[in-house]
C-alpha cells in the first residue's frame, strides 16, 4: 500500500468515535481522531444517563464522556481538534481537507453524529440562544422559579423536561400526538411530576416577545385553536438531522439523509465506514453508537490487512 499520513482517520468524537479510536489504538493502528470542538457529542449535554450498561445508579453525560476519553487516551489515541471541510474519495488513498491543511489515509470512519432539528416557526431564530434552547443541562439553571415550554414527546424531551423541573416552577410539555413516545418509565416519572403540564395534540406555531421570550403560541392540531402560553423560555426536542455537510455524493445516503451502511458499517465507498447517529439505524443510543464504533474499526482493520497482502 502507498504511503499515507494515517492508516485510519476517525471523524467525530462522540461515543461512536471514541470507541472506534479505543479499538484502533489497542490494535496499534496509525490512527487519529478529529473532533471539531471537544469529545462527547450530544452526550456532553445530557444531564443523566441511566440506560448505558455498567453504571447501576446512572452517570452524568459529561462524566461518561470523560471516562471514555480517558480510556482511549490511556492507549495513546491521538485526538486532534480540527474541522473537516471536505473529503476526496476518488482514489484508494483518501484525502481529507481540514481547516488548516490536508491529510491522507487508507480508511475513514465517519462518526459525526447528528444535530437537533428546529421547529421552523416565527421567533425561533430571533430568540435562538436567547430564550430558545435544545440543551436543558446548559440553560436550565437560567430558569430558576420561572415558566418554560418544552416541545417533543420522545425520550429526550421527557427526560430533559424532568431535568428542567429542578429549576423551573412549571414546564409545559407540548406534543403533537395524543400520547408520548418516551420509554414507559420516563412517562411514569413525568406524569407523577406536578410541575409538568402536558399539552397534547398540539404544536408550537410561534415564539413571541420583544427583547425576551414572553409567550409561545400553541395550536391544537385537531381543532385549529391557538392559545398563547406565558413562558420565559422554550426548549425544543423534535428530532435530529445528520451532520453530513462535508460528505461527498459518492457516499450513499438513506431517504432521511443519514449515511447508508451494511452490517460491517461499510458505506458505498470501500474503506469508508460510518458509525453512530450519523448512519441510518433504527435506534440512536449511546449503547448502539459504541457497538457501531467497535464494528467500524474491526472492519477498517480487516480492510487494511486485506489490502496490504
Amino acid at each position: 500500500m502507498k504511503s499515507v499520513d494515517y492508516d485510519l482517520v476517525i471523524i467525530g468524537g462522540g461515543p461512536a468515535g471514541l470507541t472506534a479510536g479505543l479499538y484502533a489504538a489497542r490494535a496499534r493502528l496509525n490512527a487519529v481522531l478529529i473532533e471539531k470542538i471537544v469529545p462527547g457529542g450530544q452526550v456532553v449535554t445530557t444531564d443523566w444517563v441511566e440506560n448505558y450498561p455498567g453504571f447501576p445508579k446512572g452517570i452524568s453525560g459529561p462524566d461518561l464522556v470523560q471516562k471514555m476519553t480517558d480510556q482511549a487516551k490511556r492507549f495513546d489515541l491521538d485526538i486532534q481538534n480540527n474541522e473537516v471541510a471536505a473529503l476526496d474519495l476518488s482514489d484508494p488513498i483518501k484525502k481529507i481537507t481540514l481547516s488548516d491543511g490536508m491529510i491522507t489515509t487508507h480508511t475513514i470512519i465517519i462518526a459525526t453524529g447528528a444535530s437537533p432539528k428546529k421547529l421552523g416557526v416565527p421567533g425561533e431564530d430571533t430568540f435562538w440562544g436567547k430564550g430558545v434552547s435544545t440543551c436543558a443541562t446548559c440553560d436550565g439553571p437560567f430558569y430558576r422559579d420561572l415558566v418554560v415550554a418544552a416541545v417533543g414527546g420522545g425520550d429526550t424531551a421527557v427526560q430533559e423536561s424532568l431535568f428542567l423541573t429542578k429549576f423551573a416552577r412549571k414546564v409545559y410539555l407540548v406534543h403533537r400526538r395524543d400520547r408520548l413516545r418516551a420509554a414507559a418509565i420516563l412517562q411514569e416519572r413525568a406524569l407523577a411530576n406536578d410541575k409538568i403540564e402536558f399539552i397534547c395534540d398540539s404544536v408550537v406555531s410561534g415564539i413571541n416577545g420583544l427583547t425576551n421570550v414572553e409567550t409561545v403560541s400553541v395550536k391544537n392540531v385537531k381543532t385549529g385553536d391557538i392559545t398563547d402560553l406565558s413562558v420565559d423560555g422554550c426548549f425544543i426536542w423534535v428530532g435530529i438531522f445528520p451532520n453530513t455537510a462535508f460528505v461527498p455524493e459518492l457516499i450513499k445516503l438513506d431517504e432521511h439523509g443519514f449515511i447508508a451502511v451494511d452490517g460491517n458499517m461499510q458505506t458505498s465507498v470501500p474503506g469508508v465506514y460510518a458509525a453512530g447517529d450519523v448512519r441510518g439505524t433504527p435506534l440512536r443510543q449511546i449503547a448502539t453508537a459504541v457497538g457501531d464504533g467497535a464494528i467500524a474499526t474491526f472492519s477498517a482493520d480487516h480492510y487494511l490487512q486485506k489490502a496490504g497482502k
